[in-house]
Parts: structure tokens; C-alpha cells; sequence
């Protein structure tokens, strides 16, 4: 099987996509989601599909997507409200703040990233993480990047290199691959993977950036004004 003219347009037209969705997101503050539709619908153009079809292809990858990930992506939010709500994440962030420390913090997060990552999908992960990774940046003091980046880099590099994720098994079935082998040289690839984007990387970022919290809603505030202990006695 040689490369060929249109294989190359197909790449190059993936990196146009890629770009306009950076560029849409970065520079001109657009909604992710919008700016992925935008990026999805150049790498369709460019690749020489008519408009209609782009919609139709459109349609039917979400779709695909969505009905095998839907349910579970649903299912996880609901247990990680869950989780929040019971008073599970913060037993979970109290053990791993007892047994790892504020020090060894990004390298326990992204164990257990990985940990999560090997049986779930990358969305499910996320979902619930979050309510630890927020309880935890509160609890421990560390920046949310220097936490969250961690977390993110366990779930993603054991999405993408290790089956059984979807992406990993597509690779296995087109090539005919041995699917223990893939595993046991996916394990053997994400390891130092996941050490540089996760903790490496984490503690890098994370003393350059450090997001601001969000200023009180305007309804918090006047709530706030209003409570009994902050009303001062009228003068007589």
C-alpha cells in the first residue's frame, strides 16, 4: 500500500481543521463545541466533499459517537454528582492527601488517572474526576493546573495507547495486530508518556499559570448584603 497525492491532502487538510479550531478557540474566544463543528466542517470542505454531504458525514460520526458514549457520559455525571454530594470525594481527597502529601500530589492524581482510565472512556473519566480534582485544589492549595493537568494526562494517554479504547482497537484490527502484545506495548509507552505531559509538564505550566478565581455572581453578592449579621440598627 503507497502513499499517495490524496493522502497527503487528507493530512494537510486535518491540520487546517485542527488550526482553525485553535485559532477559533484562542484568539476569537469561541465555544469549543462550536469551533470543533467549524474545524470539522473545513476538513470536509477541503477534502473535496460538497457542502451537503459534509452534513450528512457530519450527522452521522456525532451520532455514532453519541450513541456509544451518550449513556455513559450521562451515567458518570450522575455518579459523580453523586460522589460530590455524599461526601465520597472528600474521603477520597482526605486518603490521598494523608498517604501521597501536597508534594507527590500530580504524581498521585495521575496514577489514579491512570488507574481509572484503563476500563473507561476518556469522557466517563473526566466526569468524575472533576469533583475531586476541584476538592482537592481547595484542600490541598495547589493550583488547578498543577492538579488537574496530572489527572487529564493519565485519562488521555491511556485513551489513545492502550486497549481496549477505541481508538487503539481500530489500530489493532486495521493492522492485524496482536491485541496482548498492543497492550502489554501500550502500557510500556504510556508510563513515560504520561510522566512527561502529567507531572512534568503539570508542575512546569503550573508555575507559569495560575487561573484566577471567579468573582461572586451579582445574586450571591446581593444575597450576601442582605443576610441579618451584615444589616447595621438604623441610626435613631
Amino acid at each position: 500500500m503507497s502513499w499517495t497525492a490524496g493522502d497527503t491532502w487528507l493530512v494537510i487538510s486535518a491540520l487546517a481543521g485542527i488550526a482553525v479550531i485553535v485559532v477559533l478557540i484562542t484568539t476569537f474566544k469561541v465555544h469549543a463545541f462550536l469551533a470543533m463543528i467549524v474545524g470539522s466542517g473545513v476538513v470536509g470542505l477541503a477534502s473535496g466533499l460538497r457542502a451537503p454531504d459534509v452534513v450528512k458525514q457530519f450527522e452521522t460520526g456525532f451520532g455514532n459517537t453519541l450513541g456509544s458514549v451518550g449513556i455513559l457520559v450521562g451515567l458518570g455525571t450522575m455518579l459523580g454528582r453523586l460522589l460530590a454530594d455524599s461526601g465520597g470525594a472528600d474521603r477520597i481527597v482526605t486518603t490521598i492527601l494523608a498517604w501521597a502529601g501536597e508534594r507527590r500530589l500530580p504524581w498521585a492524581m495521575t496514577l489514579i488517572a491512570m488507574i481509572i482510565g484503563l476500563p473507561l472512556f476518556f469522557e466517563v473519566g473526566v466526569v468524575l474526576l472533576i469533583p475531586v480534582i476541584l476538592l482537592m485544589t481547595r484542600r490541598s492549595g495547589s493550583s488547578i493546573v498543577r492538579v488537574g493537568i496530572p489527572a487529564l494526562a493519565g485519562l488521555s494517554v491511556m485513551h489513545g495507547l492502550v486497549p481496549p479504547h477505541p481508538g487503539p482497537l481500530i489500530a489493532v484490527d486495521a493492522l492485524k495486530a496482536d491485541l496482548g502484545q498492543t497492550m502489554a506495548l501500550g502500557l510500556l509507552v504510556a508510563i513515560p508518556t504520561v510522566i512527561v505531559a502529567g507531572p512534568v509538564f503539570g508542575a512546569w505550566i503550573g508555575a507559569r499559570v495560575r487561573p484566577s478565581r471567579r468573582p461572586s455572581s451579582p445574586i450571591s453578592s446581593r444575597a450576601s448584603v442582605r443576610t441579618p449579621s451584615s444589616m447595621h440598627p438604623a441610626s435613631p
